[in-house]
């Protein structure tokens, strides 16, 4: 019997042996490398079909080189201006930066012959709160991708050119606004920023503050394009000579480019004229006299892209503009009313240093507004130098 059991036990642990070997998981190396292997290749290969109709579409259609021009507009606003080459080349990068030029210079020549009617001042029966809240209302405004905010001024007469406190260095907008009590201000003209990394201190062609040039840089040009108000409250913009620009009697105003409005038209034809997407800060004026400053924010997909020139045209001539003209756009573009920065500039590293700014007081002959660059010449001025 004892046997017998231990055949059977023997018998019965030979049979769970084949068992044990078939409860190994199965193992198909060579079918999932192939699957994966030819997922790849379609991949790659669809891939390089979609890159050859892309490049097909960008260069060999109408559609695709207006878009490949839109992309080298868009940089040559940006610190990365040399990359639009590796897009339209070189030799069309030149071209399209000095039709650009000549075109603002064009844009810049029809003399100006709007006229204002500044309403009758009841300062008398107002409180000071409501007073305030009538010289300065911001609205927001948005467009296809982009987004932004429209201070108006209703009296120009309020508005002065701020300049930095010490020489040397620009000065933050929003400091500016906090030192001198400004109720608001706004970036205004371009500066010398080597390497895009500027210390702001050294302005581009004219400032004048207060009816004195603070500064002077026109590099042999007998004219610039200049962005400003006169003693009246009259807005100028469009290019003349210094001369020119003393007898019209310019109180506050900036060097910059190019005029959008004149004569209440617009000067830009279409979107593919609006020389690129990007943030975007513009002056214009309403026959009532009322200033208006639009800050368009850019190069933050989510929140806003940017507009083209030709966009800020059509905002400014939809809220009765007769005279409008573009100012220092990019990182530079920001907007602060009661020391609070309204919009989000795109800096990284946020607000820029500037060394002008448009203010608004509700007393400006009280302001005190020092020239930082008496006694200074262009060549003495390192605008790389912190």
């Amino acid at each position: 019997m004892d046997s017998k059991i231990t055949t059977t036990r023997a018998s019965s642990n030979r049979k769970k042996a084949p068992r044990r070997s078939s409860a190994k998981p199965r193992r198909r190396p060579k079918k999932r490398r192939n699957s994966f292997a030819r997922g790849m290749l379609f991949v790659t290969f669809t891939a390089f079909w979609v890159g050859i109709a892309g490049l097909g579409w960008l260069f060999l259609t109408e559609s695709g080189n207006n878009f490949r021009f839109l992309m080298a507009d868009t940089l040559i606003t940006t610190q990365h201006r040399h990359w639009a080459k590796y897009i339209i080349g070189q030799e069309a990068l030149d071209q399209r930066v000095k039709e650009y030029q000549n075109r603002f210079n064009e844009m810049g020549e029809e003399r100006d012959s709007h006229t204002i009617k500044l309403p009758a001042a009841e300062v008398a029966e107002e409180s000071a709160a409501d007073q305030e809240k009538q010289l300065v209302e911001i609205e927001k405004v948005s467009g296809t991708g982009f987004s932004g905010y429209l201070m108006t001024v209703s009296d120009p007469t309020k508005i002065r050119l701020g300049v930095p406190a010490k020489g040397g260095k620009g000065e933050k907008v929003s400091s500016m606004v906090k030192r001198t009590g400004a109720i608001a201000g706004v970036n205004g003209g371009g500066f010398a920023d080597p390497n895009w990394k500027g210390n702001g201190f050294q302005p581009i062609g004219l400032v004048i503050s207060q009816g004195k040039v603070y500064y002077e840089d026109l590099g042999g040009k007998k004219s610039t394009q200049i962005v400003g108000i006169d003693g009246q409250g009259k807005m100028v913009a469009g290019r003349y000579s210094l001369a020119e620009i003393k007898s019209m009697g310019v109180k506050e105003a900036v060097s910059f480019q190019p005029r959008i409005i004149v004569n209440g038209k617009g000067l830009i034809k279409n979107a593919k004229d609006g020389w690129g997407i990007a943030p975007r800060t513009a002056m214009g004026q309403r026959e009532d006299g009322a200033i208006m400053f639009l800050v368009i924010d850019g190069r933050q997909p989510g929140h806003s892209i940017g507009a083209n020139l030709y966009d800020v045209q059509q905002i400014m001539l939809k809220h009765g503009a007769v005279i409008a003209a573009n100012l220092d756009g990019g990182s530079s573009t920001v907007l602060v009313k009661d020391n609070e920065i309204m919009n989000k500039p795109s800096s990284e590293h946020g607000e820029r240093y500037l060394p002008t700014a448009f203010l608004v007081f509700e007393h400006p002959e009280s302001v005190d507004i020092p020239n930082i660059w008496s006694g200074l010449k262009p060549k003495d001025i390192d605008p790389a130098k912190w």
